[in-house]
């Protein structure tokens, strides 16, 4: 959670400061779902890149209390097959 904003959440970034996911979600079982939409024409910048590192990273090391998920444009099928 961000000290300045009790209500966002933000994970450290090496190339700018802070990356502030598009959705956060709690769901029914506890877990943490986040999700960062880029369209497909951003979606392999370097940017967008660095953004699936962390994520994928953060997911990992949650020790399966966090999910974290990078549609590649409108396959939000993506989002449902994560939560599976």
């Amino acid at each position: 959670m961000s000290p300045e904003f009790p209500n966002k959440y933000y994970v450290p970034r090496i190339s700018t400061d802070k990356f502030y996911p598009d959705f956060v979600c709690m769901l029914k079982d506890g877990r943490y779902l986040v999700v960062e939409y880029k369209g497909e024409n951003l979606w392999s910048n370097d940017d967008s890149r660095e953004k699936r590192t962390l994520g994928e990273l953060w997911e990992l090391r949650s020790g399966g209390k966090c999910l974290f998920i990078m549609p590649k444009g409108k396959d939000l099928g993506a989002i449902v097959s994560k939560l599976k």
